[in-house]
């Protein structure tokens, strides 16, 4: 522990606040709350900790707090600053979830849709479904039983679904206004609790069908029936009241906690969600984090009621949620919190052998290659891949490496602006002095390792640039591949030379990972340009002549040859002003 640190902890308030956690070169890798920020931020720093916590202990150089007037205060600063920092230690719901929701659309011929979004367009939207398996079942026993549009085709041409009894649109007497207003309603009242009343009408339907002889129509009805018990009939959890409620329970072992919510949409148990995450704090104040940002991330979730365990704050969280929560302490609620926190506690046990496996492969591969280089642990990896083909279109890529697994957000694409024809040096050249000036002019994070996909050449210039030009002292590797393209060798060093890593370790997966994928970017986005390139034509460089006027002519002329055989009223009769067709006619026969 240096110095300042320690001045730091003799001086911490015994207030509740925030801390936050940086690493060496200041940033911000883990923000915290605590009712006693002294008591807090001193436990990081004595005693025993897991092997998680010690890992983030070792990182930590620096850090601040903030103090405030309130626990409630400090866990919504946490939410903020977790929000505005995105610390690589708070993993918890970085993801951000965006759960789906059945649309009826707001048209003529309405719809019937599945959509992660809700816009105000006059549509009625249903859900949300936790599980968008949950939603596609139920869309597809409801295309079965209404008749919404399916298809655009016009009165009369009639589609797949029309033939299938599944849509009316195109037939020739399409449904009126007034029918589409019953269908939806019956759709409406179908989602929000009523399929039994239409399993009760399809149940008579059938014994009509039947009576009048009409067998295959009956049975049509019975299937129909029969899948609405297999898909809103199968959950045997319900609550008689039919509030919507969110129960939550929760596990912990070894510094990682599993967290279970059962969503109960009118008394019945639709779907359940399950979060493994690292905590560093009390399980307590993890558990209070999570509900807040789970809420924050997914506030359309939010019910009428939740239900938590036993020690939960609910006081703090009904202040920050603004719904009903409260510890059921018997009864029907009870068994479903501690339901939940039995699965969690399975799904933990279940899911903790992977999760420490991932840890071995990735952090601990990133730690043993600290080690075989020299230097500290590359929590953050930088490495980029030249690409072009006969000289063509020369680009760059560069990915990034968090802790042994890729952060795509920090994927960068480059244009190679400066360089005439394949030359791989200058390339790597401008490209790390593009990458590296840019960061230090936007103060962003440096890398503590950077990789070029090369040997000892594209090494070299890099360096150069590095510590001659920008006078950055960052270390540096090169990727030498075999004739299979494949990571055949490391090269680190001045002057570089070969380092040895066994091809069975994780260590030489990580950089075979990071290999692989930073070529297979560069490949994608050079093809991506080379594909750009192919549709560019003559016609691109006459005034008046964007995409669509291109498109226009190339779909009916096919070729620049018959464009240049064509009359200035041929071409007119497109619809393209005159005075473009003439230099259009004109550009071409210069080019002749």
């Amino acid at each position: 522990m240096n110095q300042a640190i320690q001045e730091k902890l003799d001086i911490l308030p015994t207030e509740p606040g925030c801390y936050l956690m940086k690493d060496r070169h200041g940033t911000v890798i883990y923000v915290g709350k605590s009712k006693l920020l002294r008591n807090r931020v001193r436990s990081y720093f004595r005693g025993a900790h897991d092997q998680k916590t010690q890992r983030l202990v070792q990182e930590i150089t620096d850090f601040e707090y903030i103090v405030t007037s309130s626990e409630m205060e400090a866990l919504i600063l946490e939410m903020n600053l977790i929000k505005k920092y995105d610390p690589k230690y708070n993993v918890l719901l970085k993801d951000d979830k965006s759960y789906p929701y059945l649309k009826i659309t707001n048209e003529r011929h309405p719809r019937l849709l599945i959509t992660r979004k809700v816009k105000k367009d006059k549509g009625k939207y249903f859900g949300p479904y936790p599980n968008v398996n949950a939603a596609r079942e139920t869309k597809k026993l409801l295309d079965r039983l209404y008749p919404l549009r399916k298809c655009n085709n016009p009165p009369g041409r009639y589609c797949l679904y029309y033939h299938m009894h599944q849509c009316k649109a195109c037939s020739e007497h399409p449904p009126s206004i007034e029918e589409y207003q019953q269908i939806v309603q019956e759709i409406s009242s179908f989602l929000q609790g009523g399929f039994k009343k239409i399993k009760d009408s399809l149940q008579a339907q059938m014994l009509e069908a039947s009576e009048a002889l009409n067998f295959e129509r009956a049975k049509e009805l019975r299937d129909q029936i029969q899948h609405i018990q297999i898909v809103m009939e199968q959950q045997k959890i319900t609550l008689n009241d039919r509030v919507d409620r969110d129960v939550f329970g929760y596990s912990v072992d070894k510094g990682w906690m599993c967290v279970q919510v059962f969503f109960i949409r009118q008394g019945k148990l639709i779907e359940r969600d399950v979060s493994i995450i690292p905590f560093f704090d009390e399980p307590e104040e993890a558990f209070l984090s999570f509900m807040g940002r789970f809420y924050l991330h997914h506030h359309h979730l939010k019910p009428k009621s939740i239900l938590v365990p036993i020690g939960t704050e609910v006081e703090l969280l009904r202040e920050l949620l603004d719904t009903d929560v409260h510890t059921p302490l018997r009864g029907r609620k009870k068994e479903l919190v501690e339901l939940a926190s039995k699965n969690a506690e399975l799904a933990l046990k279940e899911k903790f052998s992977l999760i420490e496996r991932d840890e071995e492969r990735t952090i601990e591969a990133v730690e043993k290659l600290g080690d075989i280089l020299n230097i500290e642990t590359p929590h953050r990896i930088e490495a980029f891949d030249n690409s072009n083909i006969q000289g063509t279109d020369p680009v760059s890529a560069m990915i990034t490496f968090i802790d042994g697994k890729p952060d795509k957000n920090q994927y960068r694409k480059y244009k190679i602006q400066n360089v005439t024809g394949p030359d791989d040096y200058d390339t790597m050249r401008e490209v790390i002095r593009r990458r590296y000036k840019r960061i230090l002019k936007e103060q962003g994070p440096l890398p503590d390792l950077i990789i070029v996909d090369g040997g000892k050449g594209q090494m070299s210039v890099a360096l150069d640039v590095l510590e001659n030009e920008l006078g950055l002292d960052i270390p540096l590797a090169g990727l030498v591949k075999d004739d299979k393209h494949k990571t055949g060798e490391l090269l680190y060093g001045t002057p570089p030379e070969i380092v040895t890593l066994k091809r069975q370790s994780n260590v030489f997966y990580l950089v075979q990972r990071i290999q692989d994928e930073v070529h297979r970017f560069a490949i994608s986005f050079h093809r991506q340009l080379r594909g750009k390139s192919m549709v560019r034509s003559e016609l691109d460089h006459i005034p008046g002549v964007g995409a669509k006027r291109r498109t226009t002519l190339l779909t009916h002329f096919k070729n620049i040859n018959q464009i240049k055989e064509a009359s200035i009223e041929d071409i007119t009769k497109l619809g393209i002003p005159r005075n473009i067709a003439e230099n259009i006619k004109a550009h071409l026969t210069k080019e002749t």
